[in-house]
């Protein structure tokens, strides 16, 4: 299986929508060009950032197919899977192979606690059901209370041959450090999930990052990773510094909000986060700060 292609910077592109919450194919159209433009290394179609949480599987395949007609075939497109009970995983990722997708992120389930032989299995029989396909694990203990353990994510590595990678999002460097540690023998490709931590996980190994803000500024994301393997660490480090203020200042925001408001403060129009959840409110303090560090930044 060729895995070489999964690295760089993927972006977990923002789903626009309209009004009604029904996905705007023009708006859709649009973000993919820009991002591709921006100089993106891969498109991850409906991650966290992309609110995989608030559509059916009908919507899914029809942002799906709107995604991969429009990249035709310029960078790789990966389908995010968030669903808890394992045929449903099953179900969306041979949807994504049908589809023509060329990899699968993978989340824990969320709500639950599973132990680790239900953990193993889980993504064991997810992987089995698309043996072709290359399906990235996909760690966001934020988001589910717990981590993958790294013992489990070495089992896979080593035990499912199309489990080829993952997307760490634990923020913890020590966490992401040992991922690499124990899978670094089947060249296991480790992303980074924080962008404040790009140039400090190739550092250790990974092969890359799956950043938010590419959405609104690749300018500023892009050439950490393309200097670093240039071989100019001190300007992959440098341009880590010059992202961070703007990435942290999404913290201010709720989630996953703040990636739709940057974008659309810089002209990006991306529409509104689907509700519940609601635009960032002009003239309120998160608002401002955001604001302010896209100014600071020179992207205002």
């Amino acid at each position: 299986m060729d895995t070489s292609f999964i690295k760089g910077i993927i972006v977990p592109m923002v789903t626009p929508v309209d009004a009604t919450d029904k996905i705007d194919e023009a708006k859709l159209r649009k973000q993919v060009d820009y991002v591709i433009n921006g100089g993106v290394h891969g498109i991850l179609a409906f991650g966290s950032n992309g609110e995989f949480y608030m559509f059916d599987q009908a919507e899914m395949k029809a942002a799906f197919a709107i995604i991969q007609d429009q990249v035709k075939g310029r960078v790789p497109v990966y389908f995010g899977i968030g669903a808890i009970s394992t045929t449903k995983c099953v179900a969306l990722a041979t949807m994504a192979e049908k589809m023509g997708a060329d990899g699968i992120s993978v989340l824990q389930p969320m709500f639950l606690k599973p132990t680790e032989e239900e953990l193993y299995q889980h993504f064991k029989t997810i992987a089995a059901a698309v043996p072709n396909l290359p399906m990235l694990l996909y760690n966001n203990p934020g988001r589910t209370a717990y981590t993958i353990p790294a013992g489990v994510v070495e089992k896979l590595a080593h035990k499912v041959t199309n489990i080829v990678g993952m997307k760490d999002s634990s923020g913890d460097m020590t966490q992401t450090e040992e991922f690499i540690r124990r899978t670094r023998d089947v060249d296991f490709k480790v992303f980074g999930g924080k962008d404040t931590l790009v140039y400090a996980t190739l550092c250790h190994g990974g092969v890359g990052a799956v950043c938010s803000t590419v959405n609104y500024m690749p300018e500023l994301v892009m050439p950490i990773y393309n200097k670093f393997v240039a071989g100019d660490l001190k300007g992959a480090l440098e341009a880590q510094f010059k992202m961070n203020p703007v990435r942290l200042a999404m913290d201010k925001a709720s989630f996953p909000v703040a990636a739709k408001d940057m974008a659309n403060m810089r002209g990006i129009d991306v529409g509104e986060p689907v509700h519940p959840s609601l635009a960032t409110a002009k003239g309120s303090k998160p608002y401002e700060i955001m604001e302010a560090e896209l100014k600071k930044a020179g992207l205002l």
